[in-house]
């Protein structure tokens, strides 16, 4: 129990709050038991020290046979318990009026008792005072004495004692009703927002609270609440930031594997045309078999030198278009006649295997990108038109304008590639028939070098199958 109430912070300010209620009305009350009854015997004493005085003024005025009367109705005051009348020599005398046997006798009984001290607390008088006087007509000097009564007194006091049960069972009541109402008005902020920072604790972001109140509490709701949104912005940041640091990690991974795999391949690749060269060299320098025709074999080693040749300039590209990003330039040139240029260097080839090209391209064509690297993306492309076409075959060149932006297709007829090599043709080393690769001389790397030129110029190049051929297309602007 004792734990749940030092847990508690509703509990603590209930309980000290009943506590002081309880102990400020008690106190109160102890306050005006012990000083009204006090207060309102002052005040009897003065009302009654007032009216002895007039009377005192009055009885001056007459001679004491003459005072009965008003000695009678003195004495028929409520206030008054009884008088004692003294003469110039000390001693008692009798109360001039018709009752006066009546007040002398009281007097001398409540003298002459041995108990008075244990008389009831409704006969104790309240002494006003003594007053000295003289008749008129009479040179001596009497002393008056009045006993003024405390019933009022005695019963004010009784009245407290009376209500004390009651008045006790009403504090405790009202102080704990008052003191539930105010724990709960205090706390409620206070508990409120403890609830909350324990869900900030957590991370629990997902509320939000009312800033209705203008004071210290309302303050801090507003705090809590900026808090809370830009902890829940920073959290979205670094939630995004790791997602990206993340795409990154796997970014990284997958370009350090791809980095092993085209290495991997550029040694398996590099190595068939050397081991080819070293074998037929060896054949001639020792004169075995057919090799002693060093005319003919010198012919083919030229050949794959020259291939040799080639896959060593296309694999010093893809190094530089690795490392091209930091001195990446970009020119506004018109492309149009470095393909009119290609198709020029390769027309002996073109005339060879009586290919029709048609070109659909404007007179210019601006574009923005690096000069040199769309050159080999030309090149490449309509090189490989070129090369895998069958003789006599159509090759159809043609430049769009599309919102801005220039389509550029180039088909060859005559020739299909299977849809399922569709996704690994822009891989480096593949080829889509090994053997007519290896008789062109394709190094298997120029669709690799298109696809990464393209994507430095924030473009990619597509390849479908037509009713036709085969038909590459990239867009730039």
């Amino acid at each position: 129990m004792i734990k749940r109430i030092k847990s508690s912070l509703l509990a603590k300010v209930f309980i000290i709050t009943a506590l002081l209620l309880i102990g400020v009305s008690f106190l109160v009350y102890g306050v005006l038991a012990c000083f009204m009854p006090e207060t309102y015997s002052n005040e009897l004493n003065e009302s009654l020290d007032e009216q002895t005085r007039a009377f005192i003024a009055e009885i001056s005025q007459m001679s004491m046979e003459e005072s009965g009367d008003l000695f009678d109705r003195f004495l028929d005051n409520t206030n008054i318990d009884h008088m004692e009348l003294f003469g110039h020599d000390g001693r008692q005398i009798d109360l001039p009026g018709k009752d006066r046997e009546s007040f002398n006798d009281a007097v001398t009984e409540m003298v002459a008792e041995d108990t008075a001290w244990n008389m009831d607390i409704d006969n104790i008088p309240t002494i006003s005072g003594s007053y000295p006087f003289s008749f008129l007509g009479d040179d001596r000097e009497y002393t008056l004495v009045v006993y003024g009564a405390a019933g009022q007194v005695a019963e004010l006091q009784r009245s407290f004692v009376r209500v004390l049960p009651l008045l006790a069972l009403i504090i405790v009541i009202v102080s704990f009703i008052v003191s539930w109402i105010f724990s709960h008005l205090i706390t409620k902020p206070v508990l409120k927002i403890s609830r909350i920072s324990k869900e900030m604790s957590e991370l629990k972001l997902e509320w939000q609270l009312d800033e209705q109140r203008s004071d210290e509490l309302g303050t801090l709701e507003a705090s809590l609440n900026y808090l809370s949104r830009q902890l829940s912005t920073t959290l979205n940041d670094l939630q995004k930031a790791n997602r990206q640091l993340e795409l990154d990690i796997e970014h990284e991974k997958a370009l350090e594997q791809a980095q092993m795999d085209f290495f991997s391949a550029a040694s398996h690749e590099l190595k068939t045309p050397v081991t080819i060269i070293k074998g037929q060299l060896e054949g001639m320098l020792l004169g075995i078999g057919a090799y002693k025709d060093r005319e003919k074999y010198l012919s083919r080693s030229l050949e794959v030198a020259n291939t040799l040749e080639t896959m060593v300039q296309e694999l010093l590209t893809v190094s530089r278009l690795q490392t091209s990003n930091a001195d990446f330039k970009s020119d506004h040139f018109d492309c149009v006649p470095m393909i009119q240029s290609y198709l020029r260097e390769t027309e002996d080839l073109i005339v060879s295997k009586e290919l029709q090209i048609n070109l659909d391209i404007p007179a210019t064509v601006f574009i923005n990108g690096n000069r040199l690297l769309m050159e080999k993306v030309f090149s490449n492309l309509i090189g490989n038109a070129i090369k895998y076409s069958l003789q006599g075959a159509d090759i159809n060149i043609s430049i769009q304008e599309n919102q801005d932006k220039y389509l550029c297709c180039i088909e060859n007829s005559g020739t299909y590639i299977p849809e399922e090599d569709f996704s690994k043709i822009f891989e480096a080393f593949y080829r889509v028939e090994q053997s007519r690769s290896r008789k062109t001389g394709g190094s298997g790397l120029g669709l690799y070098i298109v696809q990464k030129i393209l994507q430095l110029h924030d473009s990619c190049c597509y390849v479908c199958n037509t009713k036709t051929g085969v038909k590459f297309s990239f867009e730039l602007s």
